[in-house]
């Protein structure tokens, strides 16, 4: 009988997408967080991927003095692969965003492939009662702004951690971003297997028509052939059906609050290790097994957890 196939679970676990003010279930404090990874870990995520917050507002935070005291818990209690976002938030400068990675050495960080028009103003429709000014600016200045990571700034990041042995879940939120990579890979600034991470449904990107899907992976297929491994997320109330789409067609599958916040038509997930669950859930039912962190470590050709810097 043939194995089953092995599945990597990711689970983003607070990020620069959704702000405090829109779920009272998003992890803000360094403990929230690290036991919303801990949790999601638990649940079934090989590898978690991290934001940082300012626990006062809650707003992003990619100093190394909000990000230390989760990574060290998170190390201490589960044996998850732990990934870095260099994302950060838009406002932030690629030195700022970078400055994790660079310093704690995980085995995975993440890299955003592309500058693009990146909307979370249409959230300001839907969420009516932010807290913080910060939040309303924020949001706001996706409509005039943009996400800048131009190709300086994907070789700055790429060579900054160059020495590290961290391999990147590299974000690619259209088509052309796929053939960035390509670039980066031809010039030999990055090297596989490649963790191709698609995102699908944020506004200025790539839409969630399973049309999209099928687009992006035969394009990768085409570009990459056997030499990356393939990941999903669909944002919004599109995560669980993207997943399922992709898993059917030999993908793994990201979920968390970063990505979205509920579990199912006006009902918010009340933690990261709830969407965790479902994804399993729909996973397992399509005759899949989920990959342990030392399995997605062996898919991913990662350096070990003992390699990093935290």
């Amino acid at each position: 009988m043939a194995k089953k196939r092995k599945v990597i679970i990711t689970c983003a676990v607070t990020g620069s997408i959704h702000t405090p003010s829109m779920s009272p279930h998003l992890p803000v404090t360094a403990e929230e967080i690290a036991d919303a990874a801990i949790g999601a870990a638990e649940a079934g995520a090989a590898v978690v991927h991290l934001h940082a917050r300012d626990p006062d507002d809650g707003r992003p935070d990619q100093s190394l003095e909000r990000f230390q005291p989760f990574l060290q818990v998170i190390k201490q209690r589960s044996s998850c692969v732990v990934n870095i976002t260099t994302g950060g938030a838009m406002t932030m400068t690629v030195e700022e965003r970078a400055r994790p990675a660079t310093v704690f050495k995980p085995e995975v960080a993440s890299l955003n492939m592309g500058t693009m028009n990146f909307g979370l103003f249409p959230m300001l429709e839907r969420f009516t009662d932010l807290k913080h000014q910060w939040e309303r600016d924020y949001l706001e200045g996706s409509r005039t702004g943009f996400f800048k990571n131009t190709f300086a700034d994907i070789e700055y990041i790429l060579t900054e951690c160059a020495n590290n042995g961290t391999r990147f879940e590299i974000e690619c939120y259209d088509i052309g971003h796929l053939y960035t990579l390509a670039h980066m890979a031809d010039r030999g600034i990055v090297k596989p297997p490649f963790f191709v991470q698609s995102v699908f449904g944020i506004l200025g990107g790539i839409g969630p028509h399973p049309e999209d899907v099928a687009h992006m992976k035969r394009t990768a297929d085409r570009l990459f052939g056997d030499d990356y491994r393939w990941s999903v997320l669909g944002a919004g109330r599109h995560q669980l059906s993207i997943a399922a789409m992709a898993a059917s067609m030999g993908g793994n599958v990201r979920v968390g609050l970063e990505d979205s916040l509920w579990a199912g038509p006006g009902k918010f997930a009340e933690s990261n290790a709830e969407q965790v669950r479902m994804a399993r859930q729909v996973l397992e039912g399509l005759g899949l097994e989920i990959a342990t962190p030392d399995e997605a470590r062996e898919i991913l050709e990662l350096k070990g957890g003992d390699q990093v810097g935290f």
